[in-house]
């Protein structure tokens, strides 16, 4: 059995997906499978993955119910230890990346993480990532799955991805997996992938569905901390965070306090809080 198996989903997104198999194939490590999901492409994917099916180890080119249709179509197909998703535009940060991280996964540990660069048409932006993942992590953020590498067994044991929802699926089997399952893991230390920061999660229009999700997995998983979740995010808002970046300038944050003494010296004195029976 292979230590690793790389699934690549893809719809209708032939240059993204020539990009991401020239990184694949190109991998100094051949010692891996591959398998290709395709959503039933109309732009000539489909013929792409048929000129490279002998390096192709499963591919299906078939209508699907959206990505985490498809993302758990590849999982029960997969047959190695450990799964990474490069979905198409995705690919690896060089080309001895797997040849470096496959003698690091061992039995010691269940997801493996690392950073990514974040890529659009206008920036290129480094992603990195804590050492210890705190619940406290996963209500404003999470680890991608293009530069983590997940047992595929702890599908079985708790869950393949929640195929009702259109962005936070991953997110929620991740807080799960880590935060209450309490499962093993390790931050690798090492840039994994080039991640393509184009498609639906990383559009600001879907911001509101996204949070949507997340909010409905808290109920489900950690309705203790629904209320606590709602709080986090007014401290995530533009607000807060301008206000945190000015903090860290010295000048800038003595002039802030100054200006806020000085109208709350005119304001009336607020009402010390009381508990709460």
């Amino acid at each position: 059995m292979k230590k690793v198996s790389i699934i690549t989903i893809t719809y209708n997104d032939k240059a993204g997906l020539q990009k991401t198999f020239e990184s694949v194939l190109n991998q100094t490590f051949k010692d891996f499978e591959f398998l290709v999901i395709d959503g039933g492409s109309s732009d000539g994917s489909k013929e792409l993955i048929e000129e490279h099916q002998n390096q192709i180890d499963y591919w299906v080119s078939e209508s699907d119910k959206g990505v985490y249709h498809a993302m758990n179509k590849g999982i029960k197909a997969a047959k190695g230890d450990f799964i990474i998703f490069m979905n198409s535009g995705d690919y690896f940060y060089n080309d001895k990346l797997l040849e470096e991280i496959a003698p690091m996964l061992t039995d010691e540990f269940d997801i493996y993480y690392g950073d990514n660069y974040k890529i659009s048409p206008n920036s290129k932006r480094l992603k990195t990532y804590p050492e210890e993942l705190k619940f406290s992590f996963f209500y404003h953020s999470c680890i991608n799955h293009q530069s983590t590498f997940i047992r595929r067994s702890l599908f079985e044991k708790y869950f393949y991805y929640n195929e009702d929802y259109k962005i936070a699926s991953d997110w929620e089997f991740f807080v799960y997996v880590i935060c209450y399952a309490n499962v093993p893991y390790k931050y690798l230390k090492k840039t994994i992938a080039m991640y393509d920061f184009t498609g639906i999660s990383s559009n600001p229009k879907f911001a509101a569905l996204l949070l949507k999700e997340k909010k409905q997995s808290m109920e489900k998983f950690f309705p203790a901390f629904v209320d606590d979740y709602k709080d986090v995010n007014e401290l995530n808002s533009k607000r807060y965070l301008q206000f945190q970046y000015i903090k860290s300038k010295k000048i800038a944050y003595k002039i802030l306090k100054a200006t806020m003494s000085m109208l709350l010296f005119f304001l009336p004195k607020m009402a010390k809080a009381t508990p709460k029976d």
